[in-house]
């Protein structure tokens, strides 16, 4: 496919859309967005991460008396599945669009592969390497020790839940509701580390890669991989089920890819492809302070102002907010304290 036909290229190789992004819901209750929110749900990458967890429940994951007790045989099991299913998922990914190039550079925002620039900010100076080292030796444990004591904790009875006999109606509504709140959490965790001295000690570490690939998913300080996975935390207090505290794991896990593809659309055959939806979170890598929440279900960063749309207005726009921020900032530090 000709890239050219849907975006334009500057002289550095850098690929941009020509339309603006936008966010599935605009704020107007409509049946129109009522439409749009479900399909959104029920459709793309939603419906292949909740066909993974139906895979992890009815394969992967032992009875509840099984894992109502703490041990080395089922807790082991799912790190390696994890570990393994993210392994080929990212990996995936990233053979065919960056090791073997199958679409070469077409519609991939960033003219450059990782590969191509070596740094010293990353393990053996390698991108590729330090950020696949991160995601299976630091991220999925610390994420699967998270999901092995809130399993641990149901199975237990140490905390009540609900089950599809029980309460179909309730159940079905944390399975929609767990999109909404992986985003509402992303969003202010997301926001907190970006504060100054977090951001340095913290999530510095993710943003190394300017150029994100799709083993920068998860390449995260130990810190903010916990912050990440916390999530599931909130299924301790909401009357929820294992199986959905699975489907959360996996929209965290398995759906980080999703904004670090670094291609805006992936070639299906020559004449097709499908929408990556990675570009509202390239943006949050090239620009660091816009799009806390990509573009989510709910436009958190047009509420809280950081939404970037990708457009050349939106560039000014952010630009003009990066200058006032730095005035307020330059007039704290003059501020002459009253006597």
């Amino acid at each position: 496919m000709d890239d050219l036909h849907f975006g334009t290229r500057d002289k550095r190789g850098n690929w941009r859309p020509n339309d603006a992004l936008k966010l599935p819901w605009s704020g107007r209750v409509t049946l129109k967005a009522a439409l749009r929110f479900f399909k959104d749900y029920l459709s793309g990458w939603n419906l292949t991460f909740f066909a993974i967890s139906l895979a992890y429940w009815f394969v992967v994951l032992p009875s509840q008396e099984v894992m109502s007790v703490l041990s080395w045989g089922w807790t082991m099991t799912l790190l390696a599945v994890n570990m393994g299913g993210i392994f080929f998922f990212y990996g995936a990914f990233e053979l065919r669009y960056y090791v073997q190039r199958k679409q070469a550079r077409r519609f991939k925002y960033n003219g450059n592969f990782p590969a191509e620039q070596p740094s010293d900010v990353f393990w053996f100076k390698s991108q590729n390497l330090d950020n696949f080292l991160r995601t299976i030796l630091v991220t999925v444990p610390i994420g699967t020790a998270v999901e092995v004591l809130v399993l641990w904790l149901f199975a237990s009875g140490a905390v009540p839940m609900v089950s599809l006999d029980s309460n179909p109606v309730w159940f079905v509504t944390m399975i929609l509701v767990s999109p909404l709140l992986h985003e509402a959490h992303f969003f202010f965790i997301h926001r907190a580390i970006h504060w100054g001295p977090l951001y340095r000690w913290i999530h510095s570490v993710h943003h190394n890669s300017i150029n994100p690939s799709p083993w920068s998913s998860m390449s995260m300080h130990p810190v903010e991989g916990l912050l990440y996975f916390a999530t599931l935390f909130y299924h301790l207090v909401l009357w929820s089920n294992p199986f959905v505290v699975v489907w959360q794991w996996n929209l965290a896990a398995y759906g980080a890819v999703v904004g670090h593809i670094g291609f805006d659309k992936l070639e299906v055959t020559e004449d097709t492809a499908v929408n990556s939806h990675a570009y509202a979170h390239y943006l949050h890598h090239k620009y660091f302070e816009v799009n806390y929440c990509d573009d989510g279900v709910l436009p958190w960063d047009r509420w809280f102002g950081t939404w970037h749309d990708g457009t050349k207005e939106a560039d000014e726009r952010m630009k003009e907010r990066f200058r006032q921020k730095k005035a307020r900032t330059s007039q704290r530090n003059t501020a002459v304290p009253a006597e």
